[in-house]
């Protein structure tokens, strides 16, 4: 260790475990953060910074009883110096990677159900993935967080419909 921190190193670490059980299930993380100079010349990637090692342990639990215990380990990097992003904040800003998840890709996934569409060629799907994108950002704008529920609100009243898309550029 000394070596290391003689390199200008170091090893940060944190834990975080959930207070109460959530959808089910105990959660803790704990995340391991190296910063060592040697290592990330050795790796060869522009700007690396920091490697990291996570490990996801969930207990599942339904009706107070262990049903299944889960483990998971990941890997990951960053060019954020630790002076800037330490354990806690890169613990953080990784779990908050998962509300991007169930914003955006979750709504495209389950309520307008891209993975069946049948669009493969030309530029429609991408015209499509954009029509997508238009419809989900003027919903949330309009301060929709449910985007099931909007476009069925919307369904039911086609003027107002026309008038969320014709007002767009004037918010």
């Amino acid at each position: 260790m000394r070596e290391l921190l003689a390199r200008g190193g170091g090893l940060s670490t944190v834990v975080r475990r959930e207070p109460k059980a959530r959808h089910g299930r105990h959660e803790e993380r704990r995340l391991w953060v190296l910063v060592d100079p040697e290592i990330t010349a050795y790796l060869g990637w522009p700007h690396l910074q920091q490697i990291g090692r996570l490990e996801r342990r969930r207990v599942l639990v339904r009706q107070g009883q262990t049903v299944k215990v889960e483990q998971e380990v990941t890997y990951l990097i960053t060019s954020a110096p630790p002076e800037r992003a330490d354990a806690a904040v890169l613990l953080r800003t990784n779990r908050g990677h998962w509300g991007i998840e169930n914003r955006t890709h979750h709504v495209r996934d389950v309520t307008f159900d891209e993975d069946r569409h049948q669009l493969r060629s030309g530029a429609a799907p991408q015209a499509f993935a954009a029509c997508t994108n238009l419809a989900i950002t003027l919903l949330r704008r309009r301060g929709w967080t449910n985007i099931a529920e909007a476009l069925r609100h919307y369904a039911g009243r086609p003027r107002r419909a026309v008038t969320l898309v014709a007002s767009a550029g004037t918010s």
